[in-house]
């Protein structure tokens, strides 16, 4: 049974930073992509980075340069570095894993990923 527990959401102020974690259990593919999603209220869930198992990342273009995806498979443990956070990223943060290395062209959709943590709430104050 596949398992995604995500924690270091908080609150902070405009320009602060944060670091989210997913620890997985039971995820044993050898080829996969994973994404950090998040959906603020009365809008829809957006992905914000993904990283495949060889470590090839994407961003969007509206955390590029701010956010870091990173992964310790050592340690089962999906990242995701925030910085110059803005009150726009206010949401909860959502890791997702398929269990298939995805196409470019189907990496923000989260119609592709098979497991889904609890999500973690992000707040950022001006």
């Amino acid at each position: 049974q596949v398992q995604l527990v995500e924690s270091g959401g908080g609150s902070v102020q405009a320009g602060g930073s944060l670091r989210l974690s997913c620890a997985s259990s039971g995820f044993t593919y050898h080829s996969y992509s994973m994404c950090w999603f998040r959906q603020a209220p009365g809008k829809a869930r957006e992905g914000v980075a993904t990283i495949d198992r060889d470590g090839t990342t994407t961003y969007a273009n509206s955390v590029k340069g701010r956010f870091a995806i990173s992964q310790d498979n050592g340690k089962n443990t999906l990242y995701l570095q925030l910085n110059s956070l803005k009150p726009e990223d206010t949401a909860t943060y959502y890791c997702a894993a398929a269990s298939v290395r995805l196409a470019w062209w189907a990496r923000w959709s989260s119609a592709h990923y098979n497991y889904w943590g609890q999500g973690t709430q992000v707040t950022v104050s001006s």
